[in-house]
């Protein structure tokens, strides 16, 4: 999120897309009807009519795996009617820039398209430049060639006709959405987008959510209270997970993992983190060799020297794609010899889950970590399978919960609070810190013993965290925070301030390149100072604006801010769009801002020392037009890779960039609906927590599909019936649940029906039921390789195993 959890109270309009928080994040709409019960509007858009759409000034059906064709259509008709931040959009965003020649569009495709690679030349993406390398700009925005102009002519086909053809969305509906949510970009008048799996479970999930982003921009709602790109996490640490890193192609911090031409420290960091030419630019990724280097010292200590280039050899080079789906394939495959999962149920919570079961019998080992044993760990055990058959050994770790062990959560928020053991875990029950710690030593010991091809890695890693049975958490988060490793004097502003080798480094903005800082994770440097853990602290006291920001509250990455881009929120001189809410204001006598943490401490833009607001971008603006993006600068509309349609749009029908792999079809007659995949609040994701807990199952006992009445009507269904739900990939059985919250969809001038399905059940726990994800395909994204399971065509059939 770029705001936080509390913020939602300050905005006037609340849009909900590809999320159902009053159901999924429920204590979250608390801040929503805070806003409500002060006048603001909430519009819901979604394919089921949810809990969270019964308390929506405004509801929208849209079509499954259609957000882009939706947002696309509020982008124009925001446009078109002049209802853009005008002000914001010439000083903040890259409108004004005018693009080079090597950047067109035709009939569904973007230019420099390699039919080989099935991919695009980005770097003919660029911006034309002047003799020093500086972009050029028309502060009017009149230039064809500038974006504010591409930008109008790629969406002004995404008219309210077009669109809704295409949606299935009633055009009233749309209508009344685009005029509420538009009317936001009135300075004074703040309106935030929340979003989670619907948006970017899809072969287009990076360009959904460009499209909010981009919708934000023109409306100036990016760095204002009560505005924002908020996504919603559907776990309690998702956050963390991906701030530590968790993903194959970064570091922790979001520094990029390097690649095998990455031959030398030097080399990656002049790659990846070049200087900007940009007057006014802060690039603050131009530190990014800071953070690298301080990683490197976290990791190898005394052993990373300048002489051996902080042991940037030791890190792992990758090359294309490792995401989930990739690993998965090498395991269906084969070609891959253990797993280790950790509170991950792959057999149920990954596309296609009946291939994965298969695959895990091709392992040679698996360890699994969880509360209770779930279907990935007793694979062999599922319906239909032959253990005697199974070679793979299987290790099962117990784990603890998360009331069971100390440490801290990041929420979707960035606000990273300390929890603290409540209880004891239970039997042989351990902690994720005392596994990972236990693998560590005994990986450490069998190296040092047998050796290897390549040792040191793992021999010389750093790992001080205590010598008692568990590993003392607050040391791993002194470490992420990090230290000076020996005596340093640093200027900050106009003092000198002396630091002494085992201090605590205050923010971030105090990281060398010498090796003279260790840090585990950059953004979280200043988490855990000389002043304490500020992660634990509870002082419930707010700013004086009343905002709920509670800057003393725990601790928000990075640096304690509590909204992202704040300096966004104020003009160039510093004083704020909104002088109802402001975020943060420049006071020209104390030379200073007040208010939030701002973004990057530079002065307003028009002072001489002043830079733009979006420091993370070496233009300092944001990006309407990408420059770097694998599947196109704008977003553009496609159809799902199973869709009953063909593309209204263009003659292009899927994603281009989409590898759309095995198993898949459009056979309509074969498969004449569309599924969806979505969550209850009674259970959680795979279900291992929720589906052991008796009052939960008790609640939500077996698994259903849901149809609308008039499907149940020509399929004969009635409520409670068993049903059988066929896809390319496989079938499941379940109750029919016939309810009014699914309808028919026209969908151009066809009528659509829609099937929707849980998929919390599995064959391990109290409540078991087929899982939803046999149904699911394994097509991705091209940019972050997430599988689309929010539509898939599928067929429903009456009758199935009885009860």
């Amino acid at each position: 999120m770029t705001n936080h959890w509390i913020d939602l109270k300050n905005s006037d309009c609340i849009m909900t897309i590809g999320c159902n928080p009053a159901e999924n994040h429920p204590i979250s709409f608390k801040w929503i009807e805070a806003a409500i019960e002060k006048g603001a509007k909430l519009i819901t858009i979604d394919p089921r009519y949810t809990r969270t759409a019964s308390k929506a000034d405004i509801y929208a059906r849209l079509r499954p795996g259609t957000d882009i064709a939706f947002l696309g259509g509020l982008i124009n008709y925001a446009l078109q009617k002049n209802l853009i931040h005008t002000e914001y959009v010439r000083d903040y965003t890259n409108a004004s820039f005018i693009v080079s020649e090597g950047f067109d569009f035709r009939e569904g495709m973007f230019d420099h398209w390699k039919e080989k690679e099935r991919s695009y030349d980005t770097k003919a993406w660029t911006y034309a430049v002047d003799g020093a390398g500086k972009a050029l700009r028309d502060p009017a925005m009149k230039d064809p060639r500038c974006v504010f102009q591409l930008l109008k002519r790629h969406y002004s086909r995404y008219d309210i006709h077009t669109v809704c053809k295409i949606t299935g969305t009633d055009q009233d509906d749309f209508s009344k959405t685009a005029e509420t949510f538009c009317s936001t970009g009135r300075p004074g008048r703040a309106g935030t987008i929340l979003y989670a799996m619907g948006i970017t479970q899809s072969t287009h999930g990076v360009q959904n959510v460009r499209a909010i982003a981009m919708l934000q921009m023109l409306l100036g709602n990016m760095g204002i209270a009560g505005g924002g790109v908020n996504a919603l996490r559907g776990e309690s640490n998702v956050q963390g997970s991906t701030d530590y890193g968790l993903l194959f192609h970064v570091l922790p911090g979001y520094l990029p993992a390097p690649e095998y031409k990455d031959e030398t420290l030097a080399s990656a960091i002049a790659r990846y983190f070049p200087r900007s030419n940009e007057p006014k630019s802060a690039n603050w990724w131009q530190n990014g060799g800071k953070y690298m280097v301080s990683l490197l010292k976290a990791w190898w200590g005394g052993h990373a020297t300048d002489a051996n280039g902080y042991c940037f050899d030791y890190l792992p080079r990758r090359s294309g794609n490792h995401s989930y789906n990739e690993i998965i394939r090498k395991i269906v495959q084969g070609r891959m010899e253990g797993l280790v999962c950790m509170g991950m149920n792959p057999a149920v919570g990954g596309p296609n889950s009946g291939s994965v079961r298969e695959g895990l019998g091709r392992l040679k080992w698996l360890v699994t970590a969880d509360l209770w044993e779930t279907e990935t760990s007793i694979f062999w055990k599922r319906p239909g399978a032959n253990p005697g058959g199974i070679a793979t050994e299987v290790f099962m770790l117990p784990a603890a919960a998360s009331m069971e062990k100390e440490g801290s959560i990041s929420n979707s928020g960035r606000w990273v609070q300390w929890r603290y053991t409540a209880v004891e875990p239970p039997g042989a029950a351990k902690s994720d810190l005392w596994i990972i710690d236990q693998f560590h030593k005994r990986l450490k010991a069998l190296y040092r013993k047998a050796g290897g091809i390549f040792p040191a890695p793992v021999v010389k890693l750093s790992w001080n965290y205590g010598h008692g049975h568990e590993p003392d958490v607050h040391l791993v988060a002194k470490e992420i925070n990090g230290y000076f490793t020996r005596s340093a004097t640093l200027k900050d502003k106009d003092r000198t301030v002396e630091f002494k080798a085992g201090d605590q480094v205050p923010t971030f903005a105090q990281l060398q390149d010498d090796g003279s800082t260790a840090s585990g994770c950059w953004i979280y440097c200043g988490s855990y100072t000389g002043k304490g853990n500020m992660m634990a602290r509870r002082d419930p006291a707010d700013l004086p604006d009343g905002l709920g920001m509670y800057p003393n509250w725990a601790w928000s990455w990075p640096v304690n801010r509590r909204i992202l881009y704040n300096r966004a929120s104020v003009n160039k001189a510093g004083r704020p769009f909104d002088v109802k809410r402001p975020v943060i204001a420049w006071n020209p006598l104390k030379k200073k801002w007040e208010g939030d943490v701002p973004d990057g401490g530079a002065p307003p833009c028009n002072d001489d020392k002043g830079v733009y607001p979006f420091i993370m971008l070496s233009e300092g603006v944001g990006r309407l037009y990408a420059l770097n993006i694998k599947d196109g600068p704008f977003p553009e509309h496609y159809e799902p890779v199973e869709s009953p349609i063909r593309n209204v749009l263009s003659k292009v029908q899927n994603n281009p960039c989409v590898r759309i792999g095995k198993n898949v079809t459009c056979d309509t007659n074969k498969y004449p609906f569309i599924g969806t995949t979505y969550r209850v609040t009674e259970h959680w994701q795979a279900g291992a927590m929720t589906r052991n807990l008796p009052w939960l199952v008790e609640l939500v006992p077996d698994m259903f599909v849901e149809i609308s009445k008039s499907l149940a009507v020509a399929k004969d269904i009635k409520n409670g019936d068993r049903v059988r739900v066929t896809t390319e990939r496989g079938s499941i059985e379940g109750y029919a649940l016939v309810t009014s919250r699914m309808q028919i969809l026209i969908v151009d001038g066809n009528l659509v029906e829609q099937v929707g399905i849980p998929w919390h059940f599995g064959y391990a726990g109290l409540a078991t039921g087929d899982s939803a994800n046999i149904l699911t395909s394994e097509a991705q994204s091209p940019v972050s390789g997430i599988p689309e399971f929010k539509a898939f065509l599928c067929n429903v059939e009456k009758g199935g195993r009885k009860i």
